[in-house]
């Protein structure tokens, strides 16, 4: 009886409200920023909308489900997971099935619609490692039960998504791997080593790809070439510029109109700066600062172990791909194709994180 009395039936609202309204200002600058575009290319500019409401029905719908199904169940899901994930990421090779954009095979294209394997990856490993990580308790201080076993799926998926290319995802899961095994109490020296190991390999991955040496001078000096690999950037630092403290209104950016390339997804944020301005940026920033400390504070309060592991992991995917997304759209780090959580157009991301937090609201349900 003591169990069903601390179950709540309602939601977590210090995460759903904040949730709501990211999507929601998702939609707004999805359509605005992508209106022209669709319009010019497609011939409808409700094109990326009309796609991204249905992407939000589906997201919402699976984080409904997500939140009445306890969480313990997808322990089950541990490994069928991620034998389905490297399954879908093994069809990006296979002629025919793997859609190239911009010289990169990272998505799978069936009925019209493109699924992006990488996403149920990152989230079949937050399931896994919470699982794997859980069972393993005081083991994972021990470099062969604690250490090694993670670092091979993880590595597993790191080398398929680095063979599409993407390196920028790959170095993020790496990232990603370290905090979540930091927290569950891998040794540190272990740790440092794999870092130690891992960063002349990321470095020669670098130095021996043309088009990562110039995103890099475009970080660096991206006014060295500014009608080349230093456009788009450039021309994100116009938007937030241009926005000034309140913006220019919604609907008046003039990045969006051909400028800014990518403005609907990875760019969303700068589109949003220009017409919201400083304000508004700041507003979806705290949103999105409120969901990770709520998250991290289902995660410490967790009934179980595996439930701490799992609220911290999908957090901290969560939170790695704003922090990298908004560095990259204010010239803080290099160029990398990365959406903005929640806000960005993309099916596969937007519904694999309301369904991520769905797990959450089912987690804090619980505590």
């Amino acid at each position: 009886m003591a169990e069903k009395r601390s179950i709540s039936l309602g939601y977590d609202y210090i995460i759903l409200i904040p949730v709501i309204c990211l999507v929601g200002l998702g939609l707004v600058f999805v359509f605005s920023a992508s209106s022209h575009l669709a319009e010019h290319r497609l011939g409808d500019s409700y094109f990326y909308l009309k796609r991204q409401s249905l992407f939000c029905i589906l997201g919402f719908g699976l984080m409904i489900l997500a939140r009445n199904i306890p969480y313990k169940i997808y322990t089950k899901a541990a490994y069928p997971l991620l034998l389905v994930s490297t399954c879908l990421l093994i069809l990006l090779f296979v002629p025919g099935l793997g859609h190239k954009v911009g010289g990169a095979s990272r998505w799978l294209k069936l009925a019209g619609f493109s699924f992006q394997p990488s996403e149920l990856a990152k989230f079949s490993l937050a399931i896994y490692m919470a699982y794997s990580m859980s069972k393993k308790g005081s083991d994972m201080g021990s470099f062969s039960k604690g250490l090694l076993p993670h670092l091979l799926v993880a590595g597993a998926f790191m080398l398929l998504i680095v063979l599409q290319p993407d390196l920028g995802t790959a170095i993020i899961i790496g990232f990603w791997v370290m905090i979540i095994l930091f927290v569950g109490g891998v040794n540190f020296l272990h740790l440092f080593s794999v870092l130690l190991v891992s960063a002349p390999i990321v470095l020669w991955l670098i130095l021996h790809a043309d088009y990562r040496l110039k995103r890099w001078s475009a970080f660096i000096n991206p006014w060295d070439d500014p009608k080349g690999i230093g456009f788009q950037i450039i021309h994100s630092f116009l938007a937030f510029g241009s926005g000034g403290i309140f913006g220019t209104g919604l609907g008046n950016s003039k990045q969006k109109l051909f400028y800014l390339p990518e403005a609907h997804t990875d760019f969303v944020l700068s589109i949003a700066g220009e017409e919201l301005g400083f304000l508004g940026v700041s507003i979806i920033i705290v949103l999105f600062g409120v969901l990770i400390m709520r998250g991290i504070k289902i995660s410490l309060n967790a009934p179980d172990l595996y439930g701490s592991y799992l609220a911290l992991g999908l957090t901290c995917l969560i939170g790695l791909q704003v922090l990298v997304n908004i560095g990259v759209v204010m010239g803080l780090l290099p160029t990398k194709g990365l959406t903005l959580p929640l806000m960005s157009y993309g099916g596969s991301s937007l519904v694999l994180n309301l369904l991520a937090i769905g797990i959450l609201l089912n987690i804090s349900s619980r505590t």
